[in-house]
C-alpha cells in the first residue's frame, strides 16, 4: 500500500470518528428544525406526504419558512434502518461530511502540484470545528457544501474525461435542493468554473456539453417550476433579508427626510435608498472577514463549540500567509494558474448569499467558505516549512536542538489548541449551550406519554424556548403522519398557528385565567406557572437550571 493511500485513509478514519462518535447525543438535542427534517422525512416514507399532505414535495413547507425538501428525503434510509431518532435523523449530514473531506482530497489532487498538499487540505477539513459542527447536526447547509465540492471536483475531471460533466451538472442541481443559500452561491461558482476554464471546454467534443447541459436542466427542472410558480418559494428570503426590516426602512426614511429638510447635499447622496442598500449589502458582506467572529467567538451558540470561533487559532498566521503565497507565488502550488483564481472566486463568493440577509455574519449561510480556508492553512503551513528549511532553521534530516525546538513548539500549540476544541465540543456544549439547543423534549415526552391516559387534554406552551413545541411532540412520539395530515388541514405552520392533534393543544398558557381541573396537563417553562401550581414533574437543563414544568390542572 502506497504511503499516501495509508494516509488518507487514516484521514478519513478520523473525520469518521469526530463526525460519528456520540452523534445522537453531541449536541445534547435537536432543534426544531433537525426534527421537523426528520418527521417529515419519516412522513413521506409512510405516506408519500409532508405534514401538509403535499405528495412527494419538492420544497417543505414546514413552520412557513419553505425548506428545500432533499435532506428529508436523505433521512428516510436511515431512519427506516434505525427508526426515527435523533441519529438517524442526522446521519444524511455525518455521512456527507465524511464524502466531502475525500472529494476535497480528490480535488486539490486534481488541481494541484503536489499530492501532499491534497492530504493535508483534507486533514485539516477533517478536524476543521466548522465542519464538524455542521456534519454531526441536521442543517441541510451540509449537504449542500458537499454537493459543491462533487460538482467542481467532476467539472476539473470531466475536462479530461468530460463523460463527467454530467455528473457535476446534477451535483450543482442536487445543490440547489438543499439550503436557501445555493440558490445564489451553486450558480455564480458554476458560472465561474465554466468562464475560468472555457478555453479546456471548446476543445471537447460538443456532445458532452449538450448531455451535460440536458442533465443539469433536467436535474433542475422541478425545483425551477416550483420557484416560478409558487409565491410562497421567496418568503424565506423575504424573512432574512436586511431590506425587508421595517426598523431599516423607517430610520433611512428619516435620515433622508432630515437631510432634505436641512439641505444636506452630502446626507441626501449618502441617505439615498441605493446608496445605503449597497452600504448595507458591503457591510454585511464584509462582516465574514471579522477576525474575531471567524477565530475567536463566532455567531449563535448552535453554531461552534463555547469559547471558539469557528476556525483554530493557531490557523490565523498561516491563512494569510497562504493567501499572499497563492497570490504571488499560485504557479509553485497548482498545475494551472487558473486553478488558483478558481480557488479565490470560491472564497470571494462564498459570502455573497448572507450579504443581503440580516444577522451576519452568519456561519450556517456561508458554509461553502469550506474548504477554500483549508487550503489557505495548508499552503501557508507548507510555505513556513519552506522558508525555515530553505533558512536552515529547521531539518528534517538530523534534527538538531533549533529543529526539535521549532517543531515540538507547533506540535504543543496545535495540541493545546485541538485538545481545547474536542473538550468544548464533546465535553462543555452540551453543559454550557443545552438551553440553545431546545434540551428536554425528549424527557418531557416520555414523561408525559406514560401519564397521558390519566388526562382528557393536554396543553403545551409554544412560546420561547419551547417554540414549535408541536414538531417535537410528533418527532419523540413517531405520531402516525396520516393521522397527523387528517387533523393539522387547516394549519398553517406559521410561528403563531397552533398545530393541535389528539388530545395535544399547542398554546400560550396564561396560568391565572386557566381553567383548573384534575383531566387537564400543563407543559410549559418554569415562568408559565405561578407558586401553588401542583408539579408533577421538573427537567433541567443540563447545567442544573429549569427548563420544563410539568403541572396537574
Amino acid at each position: 500500500m502506497k504511503k499516501t493511500t495509508l494516509l488518507l485513509i487514516l484521514v478519513i478514519l478520523l473525520a469518521i470518528i469526530l463526525r460519528f462518535f456520540q452523534l445522537g447525543s453531541v449536541p445534547p438535542s435537536p432543534d426544531w428544525d433537525e426534527v421537523a427534517l426528520g418527521w417529515n422525512g419519516y412522513s413521506i416514507m409512510m405516506t408519500g406526504k409532508d405534514e401538509y399532505g403535499k405528495f412527494l414535495p419538492v420544497v417543505l413547507r414546514s413552520f412557513d419558512d419553505y425548506k428545500p425538501a432533499l435532506y428529508a428525503y436523505l433521512t428516510i434510509p436511515f431512519t427506516a434502518l434505525l427508526g426515527l431518532t435523533t441519529m438517524a435523523t442526522r446521519m444524511p449530514s455525518a455521512v456527507f461530511g465524511v464524502l466531502t473531506v475525500l472529494a476535497t482530497y480528490l480535488l486539490i489532487k486534481e488541481i494541484s502540484k503536489k499530492e501532499y498538499l491534497a492530504l493535508l487540505v483534507a486533514f485539516l477539513l477533517a478536524i476543521s470545528p466548522w465542519h464538524i459542527q455542521f456534519s454531526r447536526i441536521a442543517f441541510e447547509t451540509n449537504v449542500g457544501l458537499s454537493f459543491n465540492v462533487f460538482m467542481a471536483l467532476f467539472f476539473i475531471k470531466g475536462l479530461k474525461k468530460p463523460g463527467l460533466l454530467s455528473l457535476s451538472a446534477i451535483s450543482a442541481a442536487l445543490s440547489i435542493y438543499t439550503y436557501q443559500s445555493e440558490k445564489v452561491f451553486t450558480p455564480l461558482l458554476a458560472l465561474g468554473l465554466v468562464i475560468i476554464y472555457a478555453k479546456e471546454l471548446l476543445e471537447l467534443p460538443r456532445k458532452y456539453l449538450i448531455f451535460a447541459l440536458i442533465a443539469g436542466v433536467i436535474a433542475i427542472a422541478p425545483m425551477a417550476h416550483y420557484i416560478i410558480t409558487n409565491e410562497e418559494s421567496l418568503l424565506r428570503a423575504k424573512a432574512t433579508i436586511a431590506f425587508s426590516e421595517q426598523n431599516f426602512l423607517n430610520r433611512n426614511i428619516q435620515r433622508l427626510e432630515a437631510d432634505i429638510s436641512e439641505n444636506n447635499i452630502l446626507g441626501k447622496i449618502l441617505d439615498n435608498r441605493r446608496v445605503v442598500y449597497g452600504i448595507t449589502i458591503a457591510s454585511g458582506y464584509l462582516s465574514h472577514m471579522n477576525l474575531n467572529w471567524l477565530f475567536i467567538e463566532g455567531d449563535l451558540q448552535r453554531h461552534h463549540a463555547p469559547q471558539m470561533g469557528i476556525l483554530y487559532l493557531w490557523e490565523f498566521p498561516f491563512v494569510f500567509i497562504g493567501i499572499y503565497s497563492l497570490i504571488f507565488t499560485s504557479g509553485s502550488w497548482f498545475k494551472k494558474k487558473k486553478s488558483a483564481l478558481f480557488i479565490f472566486l470560491w472564497f470571494l463568493l462564498a459570502a455573497a448569499p448572507a450579504s443581503i440577509t440580516s444577522g451576519v455574519p452568519h456561519a450556517v449561510r456561508t458554509l461553502n467558505f469550506l474548504p477554500t480556508f483549508q487550503v489557505f492553512t495548508a499552503i501557508g503551513l507548507v510555505t513556513v516549512v519552506g522558508y525555515l528549511v530553505q533558512k536552515k532553521y529547521l531539518s528534517f534530516n538530523s534534527l538538531n536542538i533549533k529543529s526539535l525546538a521549532i517543531i515540538t513548539s507547533f506540535i504543543f500549540i496545535f495540541s493545546v489548541n485541538f485538545l481545547f476544541y474536542l473538550n468544548q465540543y464533546f465535553v462543555q456544549q452540551n453543559y454550557f449551550y443545552s438551553y440553545d439547543w431546545q434540551y428536554g423534549h425528549e424527557e418531557a415526552v416520555a414523561y408525559v406519554k406514560s401519564i397521558e391516559s390519566k388526562y382528557d387534554k393536554i396543553v403545551l406552551t409554544e412560546e420561547e424556548p419551547m417554540d414549535q413545541a408541536y414538531m417535537f411532540y410528533l418527532f419523540y412520539l413517531k405520531y402516525s403522519p396520516e393521522k397527523y395530515q387528517m387533523e393539522s388541514k387547516t394549519t398553517s405552520g406559521g410561528f403563531e398557528d397552533n398545530h393541535n392533534f389528539d388530545k395535544y393543544e399547542f398554546r400560550p398558557i396564561n396560568w391565572k385565567e386557566e381553567v383548573k381541573d384534575s383531566k387537564t396537563l400543563y407543559v410549559g417553562r418554569p415562568s408559565d406557572f405561578s407558586s401553588g401550581a401542583k408539579i408533577l414533574k421538573v427537567i433541567k437543563y443540563l447545567n442544573g437550571e429549569q427548563a420544563i414544568i410539568i403541572v396537574e390542572g
